[in-house]
């Protein structure tokens, strides 16, 4: 059984061992959590392609004590040319998820590294250079990775979907879908990686990069041209937050679905349950899940393009209100589908107290499939998920679409900073929830709380049901009683991957560095 990872020198969790010990080794050589945190990104990006890649977008929170957290928006707007009459002129009726035409969004991560570094160039100290910050996942990309069990699963599953996209067979399955322990290698991306260690994170937006990616994702018959990705920066944008009996917890605003993460926990609060693992905890956690949802179906989607300030619903009469309506006794119906989505959290803090909470995301397993020529880079499938109708995620030039992407960051009244997060889609906001009530509101050890069976609702992974999903290791009893109380409850497995790769790290006032990595992922918490 894992056990809790604690330091005094610094930390990185992650879900795969090698971009945590990427972080780590800046951490030791004088860096500061965001730069380990953009070496665990890059390296991240090359050893676990199917979760996330250069070619997808980021969100950050940034902490440093006596100071609210900075947040950074890293995802990409819809291409100039994505427009519904484009997709209807092409025969489709929805967005392909795979293929060129699923490719339609700006990739904001890379973006979003230049920006969390400019916070961090702030702190004053010398900086580590970024082509130092790259290497490890240069060297990763030229000597190869070891294939993981969950990348050899996913590539086979999808294989249909894949096998014919642009570049993908070529990369990531040359002599068909790889066993769990092949080799793969990715020179390409070791070149690209090298390059913009060289020139800077702007050059894949305003540079040779850039031009490459243009003509290469044109040539496949994507959407975007140079002129969307020179337009293209980062944003640090306002964090959400939800004032709790144990103090206050920070999320993304719009697109991201952080205010449903925060009105999770707001309602639960209020709730009064005082026994963990009971059922009052695990149907008081559903049905606040519900409530928040609801809410972020109808009205999240581009913020500019919104009609509801999100953070009125984390008022404290906001929450008294929704809270009221919750049966502590009885399921409300659920017959609400989700979207699925690949995506990595991975948390660092440093000596001196400052704390990362990142979340990088493709999307879909592997993103649109597309890998652009002469890169390497995999190209995410975000705006599928924009609708070609009316409503509050509306394809259209520009605009930014619905993300499941949200790192969370709390300041605790005993002192503490905990960031965390998970990936998972529709579990991302359940599964922070979990891990939340479970190590703050309860007191479990924090590799425990992680550890613990969880559940999720909704569709994920594939899943077309939008059944009640929960782990075989919880509770019989629990169970049959959830059953009782109207929940459709799926078992599954009891370390399943649809449950997300959470994983948390926290500083305390004396500096002590608490940190859990998931069991379900192939990751740990690197210490110093």
């Amino acid at each position: 059984m894992l056990r809790t990872t604690t330091s005094l020198g610094g930390m990185v969790s992650a879900p795969h061992h090698l971009a945590a010990q990427a972080g780590r080794d800046v951490l030791r050589e004088g860096g500061t959590a965001v730069e380990a945190m953009v070496a665990a990104a890059a390296a991240i990006a090359v050893v676990y392609p199917h979760m996330n890649a250069l070619g997808g977008d980021g969100f950050w929170l940034i902490a440093e004590p006596g100071r609210d957290p900075v947040a950074i928006r890293a995802c990409g707007p819809a291409a100039g040319r994505a427009t519904a009459a484009f997709y209807h002129a092409e025969g489709h009726h929805r967005i392909p998820p795979r293929g060129p035409l699923g490719a339609l969004t700006v990739a904001g991560a890379v973006s979003g590294w230049a920006e969390a570094l400019a916070v961090s160039h702030a702190w004053g100290g010398r900086p580590v250079p970024l082509a130092r910050l790259l290497e490890p996942a240069v060297r990763q990309a030229r000597d190869g990775v070891v294939v993981t069990r969950s990348q050899a699963a996913l590539t086979a599953a999808k294989w249909e979907e894949l096998s014919d996209q642009p570049g993908f067979p070529e990369t990531y399955a040359p002599d068909g879908p790889p066993a769990e322990g092949a080799v793969l290698r990715y020179p390409a991306l070791a070149v690209t990686l090298e390059h913009l260690g060289r020139t800077g994170l702007d050059d894949f937006y305003r540079g040779d990069l850039a031009r490459t990616l243009a003509a290469g994702l044109a040539e496949s018959g994507s959407p975007l041209t140079l002129a969307d990705l020179e337009g293209y920066r980062a944003t640090r944008v306002t964090p959400l937050a939800v004032d709790l009996t144990q103090g206050r917890v920070f999320n993304h605003p719009p697109p991201t679905q952080g205010a449903a993460a925060l009105m999770i926990l707001g309602l639960f609060d209020r709730l009064g349950v005082r026994s963990a693992e009971s059922f009052e905890h695990i149907h008081g956690l559903i049905e606040a899940t519900k409530r928040a949802f609801l809410k972020r179906d109808a009205h999240i989607g581009d913020p500019d393009r919104m009609t509801v300030d999100p953070a009125t619903w984390l008022t404290r009469e906001a929450l008294a209100d929704a809270a009221a309506r919750i049966d502590r006794a009885q399921a409300l119906p659920w017959p609400q589908a989700g979207g699925a989505g690949d995506t990595v959290w991975m948390g660092a803090a440093d000596a001196a107290g400052r704390v990362v909470s990142y979340i990088q995301s493709i999307f879909w397993e592997f993103g649109s499939g597309v890998v652009v020529p002469d890169t390497g880079i995999l190209w995410q499938n975000r705006g599928a998920g924009f609708s070609l109708s009316d409503g509050p995620n509306t394809l259209g030039p520009g605009r930014l679409p619905f993300h499941t992407l949200n790192p969370a960051l709390a300041r605790l009244k005993d002192g503490r900073t905990l960031a965390y997060g998970t990936m998972g889609g529709e579990g991302q906001p359940q599964t922070q929830a979990a891990v939340f009530t479970r190590h703050v509101v309860f007191g479990q050890d924090l590799q425990a709380a992680v550890t613990a069976p969880r559940w999720l609702l909704g569709r994920t992974w594939g899943r077309e049901s939008t059944t009640l999903k929960v782990e075989s290791r919880l509770d019989p009893a629990l169970c049959q009683r959830l059953r009782d109380a109207g929940h459709e409850v799926e078992m599954v497995g009891p370390f399943e991957d649809m449950m997300g790769h959470a994983g948390a790290v926290s500083v305390a006032p004396d500096g002590v560095i608490a940190g859990a990595a998931d069991p379900r992922a192939d990751g740990l918490c690197a210490a110093l």
